[in-house]
């Protein structure tokens, strides 16, 4: 399985982006997909995850109410749609497929077995 994500780039403050994770390949490897992001010296943060069929939407609380996870992408596609960027939010976000029951897909990174080389979101 291989998860590319697209869409990173430099922003504003206030500004918007959209990230994108395409998944291919062994797509029965999982059923959960996660945003996870890691800024240079902290931890990896999980920032929202969804099931491939489009259901339990998870949102972190450091982005709730600026970051949304779509539930009507295609099914090899998973959207992240980040609003009213600031500087906390400058990281690497990396996209990540688990193969985990319902009330797991979270964001726990270690139940994510695949994952994507990663998109450089810069806010400044």
């Amino acid at each position: 399985v291989q998860l590319v994500e697209s869409g990173g780039g430099l922003v504003q403050p206030g500004g918007s982006l959209k990230l994108s994770c395409v998944v291919s390949g062994d797509t029965d490897s999982g059923n959960c997909v996660g945003w996870f992001r890691q800024a240079p010296g902290k931890e990896r943060e999980g920032v929202a995850t969804i099931l491939t069929n489009g259901d339990s939407p998870y949102i972190s609380d450091s982005v709730k109410g600026r970051f949304v996870i779509p539930r009507d992408g295609a099914k090899n596609m998973v959207i992240l749609q980040m609003n009213s960027l600031n500087s906390e939010d400058t990281a690497m976000y990396y996209c990540a497929l688990a193969d985990v029951p319902r009330a797991y897909c979270n964001g726990d990174s270690w139940r994510f077995r695949h994952w994507g080389q990663g998109t450089q979101v810069t806010v400044s």
